[in-house]
């Protein structure tokens, strides 16, 4: 009985020395296994001038636009053009009623003729009277009064001159003609229409420079100023154009309280067509530097946006709060946190630890803007 108690001692305490081996074999195992390096991915830290790029949609417009209009009342008869159509300058554009015009042109005809002939019975009546003056056989009172009825007629004669070439006038202003060369782009009025002096009759876009026009916000003004434009047509996106901001409206719009800017499209070719949608990219340059990683390297787990930096022994890392300006779809643009020559754990941050060491497995050029 007594050895059996023996042996079963004995038994149990073999049992607890083999448990107890197995358990220090794997804590020995995990020791290893947390000491063990943790491979990473790096890249290194290089800053880049921040540059910002804001873009306006507008349209095509051309440099000058001419409204014009008839510089005499009148009922619209003809309309020789249509929008679309190219014009050369002095080319008719439309007409009016004319039959009033002549009619007061055949009168002042007329009334010249009666003044040139009052002009001649003048003229004899005075000269009459300055030879009976002459001889005494008249005061000087009549040959007054004959002088001044020649001065008289020749003033009715120059009236009639004058309104005889009003009257002209007025009948050639009953045709409306191009001042320039360019395309017809609004008719607002048809033909039996009454338009008054100088209202518009048609726009003409003269042919030459072409413009972009887009309302910019207030708070965007002082980047335009300074802002690298180019134009991109919505037609045809892989083309640009360079240009050049022309002026800003001093007055913001009463409804949208935006800025209408004009800038000139440079070398513009066939392609830039008047009323295309047209999409001014401004490039703003700045003084502040940032540096671009991957959204892989961020880590914001709540106390804040950090990334893990290599150390310079280059087997551990640490912990670096970073200030971060704007979010892209695959980088993240930086301003405060890291310095230029560092390198920044790019992938595995979230199984990282600064106790733990590393083993850099893969170092990746930077972040480059996609073109």
């Amino acid at each position: 009985m007594a050895s059996n108690n023996r042996l079963s001692r004995s038994g149990g305490a073999a049992v607890i020395l083999a448990a107890a081996l197995v358990l220090a074999g794997c804590q020995k195992k995990e020791q290893q296994a947390a000491e063990a390096p943790q491979p990473v991915r790096v890249m290194p830290v290089t800053s880049e001038p921040l540059a910002r790029a804001a873009s306006y949609v507008g349209t095509v417009r051309a440099r000058y636009e001419s409204d014009l209009g008839f510089r005499v009342a009148g009922k619209i008869t003809e309309r020789l053009v249509n929008i679309g159509d190219s014009v050369k300058p002095g080319q008719p554009l439309a007409r009016l009623d004319v039959t009033d015009f002549q009619l007061t042109r055949e009168a002042n005809e007329a009334e010249l003729a009666a003044a040139k002939s009052n002009l001649a019975q003048a003229l004899a009546a005075e000269r009459r009277g300055k030879d009976l003056l002459d001889r005494g056989h008249v005061s000087e009172a009549v040959y007054d009064q004959r002088k001044a009825a020649l001065d008289e007629a020749q003033g009715r004669l120059d009236r009639a001159e004058r309104n005889l070439a009003i009257s002209r006038n007025q009948t050639d202003y009953a045709t409306l003609k191009a001042d320039n060369a360019g395309v017809v782009t609004s008719l607002p009025v048809e033909v039996g229409q009454v338009v008054a002096a100088g209202q518009l009759v048609a726009r003409i876009a003269q042919d030459g420079e072409r413009e972009a026009v887009v309302a910019i916000p207030e708070a965007r003004l002082a980047d335009i100023r300074e802002a690298q434009p180019e134009v991109a047509l919505w037609a045809d996106a892989s083309r640009r154009y360079a240009a050049k901001l022309r002026e800003i409206s001093p007055q913001a719009d009463t409804a949208t309280r935006t800025y209408l800017a004009r800038f000139t499209i440079e070398n513009a070719d066939s392609a830039v067509v008047l009323g295309m949608t047209a999409t001014v990219i401004a490039n703003a340059g700045s003084r502040a530097e940032v540096v671009r990683v991957p959204s892989t390297a961020i880590i914001n787990d709540g106390r804040g946006a950090s990334v893990w930096v290599v150390q310079a022994s280059g087997t551990r890392v640490e912990r670096r709060p970073v200030e971060i300006l704007s979010f892209g779809q695959q980088d993240v643009l930086v301003t405060r946190g890291l310095n230029a020559g560092e390198r920044l754990v790019t992938l595995g941050v979230h199984v990282l630890d600064e106790a733990r060491p590393i083993k850099v497995v893969e170092e990746r050029p930077p972040v480059k803007v996609a073109a």
